[in-house]
């Protein structure tokens, strides 16, 4: 699955004024690490974004969110966001502003 050019273009833009921002290419779209931690990607129609595990459940109760599933197993803190519900600039802002809260705190995998 390639990436939306669009959507990670707009993460760009977002996350300019950042230092330390890397991009990455995995999840089948374009990881956005920032000190070495996945932070937020674009995918083909939506993206995924690492948030606080204690905001998860009242997360995916917004429009167009769900959490991230993979083998079977839902990833408590990680969610996906169809493009249709970050059009706005607004619920974009939302999203990205709660990936960057969460990866202030968030540990890194990094070895």
């Amino acid at each position: 699955m390639a990436y939306n050019e669009k959507i990670a273009a707009s993460i760009r833009k977002a996350l300019a004024h950042l230092p330390n921002v890397k991009e990455k290419k995995m999840f089948g779209g374009l990881a956005f690490m920032i000190d070495d931690k996945m932070c937020i990607t674009a995918g083909a129609d939506r993206i995924m974004c690492r948030i606080d595990p204690a905001l998860h459940e009242e997360a995916i109760k917004r429009k167009g969110c769900r959490a991230v599933t993979m083998r079977g197993r839902e990833y408590k803190g990680y969610v996906h966001v169809d493009e249709e519900s970050i059009k706005n600039k607004k619920d974009f802002d939302y999203w990205v502003t709660l990936a960057l809260d969460y990866n202030r705190k968030a540990k890194s995998s990094k070895k």
